[in-house]
């Protein structure tokens, strides 16, 4: 049994160079360090500063952490199994300085709160990734993922890097990869919108189509119907534009709001040139669309 255990374990470490962890109960750990040349990327690529909060998945001996609080001046926690580099993790950050800032817990990562964190950080299996992917879509629109070598299943990321690490010599030697997601709000239904423009009515209805930060959509006033134009929801900011008359200024509109749970609240640019007017406008949730938004 000892040694089918080993062979599995072995087997393991050969396909994949993250750390393995049985994070759904105690179990062998490997660790294996985000070179700091990655780690200095993917806290560049999520632009963390001083009021981000970080939370790192596998935190091993807390570079992550530690090098966001010493270099820009964020604070947050990492959480790992492994009981000996916890300890290593938070002597580094007495000796760096930072232990006000960062700090390391004993935890399942599965169980892990993320609701405080304005910054995701990981070294993980893709199939861990996938499993955390739906906690993470369900957080606070506008919090920044990033992920170390692997990506989210069929969440495409908004950036991803190669990186040369000669120093690396597991999975792909020599060569890393950053990706970097940010959580979309939530937009994909029907929304009656009241836009006081000479160009449409007050009411008009806009149906939206998303797939995690992709959209389309359509938009509705009277008898009419058209296509949005580049709609694009990034974090909690939405901008879309359409045209309801070709060759008409009065009709060309471009959107940009806010997302707030089922409300939106935004300006509109109406018409073009000398006589562009710029207007307030506003939606409401009539109609949620559920799925992998």
């Amino acid at each position: 049994m000892r040694s089918t255990k080993c062979l599995l374990f072995l087997c393991l470490l050969i396909m994949s160079p993250a750390r393995l962890s049985a994070q759904e109960g105690a179990g062998d750990v490997v660790y294996v360090p985000t070179p700091q040349v990655v780690v200095d990327e993917m806290l560049r690529m999520a632009k963390v500063g001083p009021r981000d909060y970080i939370i790192d998945l596998g935190s091993g001996d807390g570079r992550m952490v530690i090098t966001a609080a010493k270099k820009y001046g964020a604070q947050g926690f990492g959480v790992d199994l492994d009981k000996v580099l916890l300890k290593l993790s938070n002597e580094n950050a007495e000796r760096e300085g930072v232990a006000d800032r960062a700090h390391f817990i004993d935890q399942n990562l599965f169980e892990t709160d993320l609701a405080p964190a304005t910054v995701i950080t990981s070294y993980l299996l893709p199939q861990m990734n996938e499993k955390l992917r739906p906690k993470i879509l369900s957080l606070r629109p506008g919090t920044r993922v990033a992920a170390h070598d692997y990506p989210m299943g069929d969440w495409q990321a908004d950036e991803s890097k190669e990186i040369i690490v000669p120093e690396k010599t597991v999975g792909n030697p020599g060569r890393s990869y950053v990706y970097l997601w940010t959580v979309p709000a939530k937009v994909g239904g029907r929304w009656q919108a009241q836009v006081k423009s000479p160009g449409l009515p007050g009411s008009v209805e806009l149906d939206f189509a998303q797939r995690y930060q992709k959209l389309d959509g359509t938009v509705k006033a009277g008898t009419q119907q058209v296509a949005m134009v580049a709609p694009k929801i990034q974090g909690d900011q939405l901008s879309f534009g359409f045209v309801m008359k070709p060759g008409d200024n009065l009709t060309r509109h471009q959107f940009n709001g806010t997302v707030k749970g089922d409300t939106i609240e935004g300006t509109v640019q109406v018409g073009a040139g000398a006589a562009q007017q710029q207007l307030p406008w506003s939606a409401k949730v009539v109609q949620r669309v559920a799925g992998p938004q």
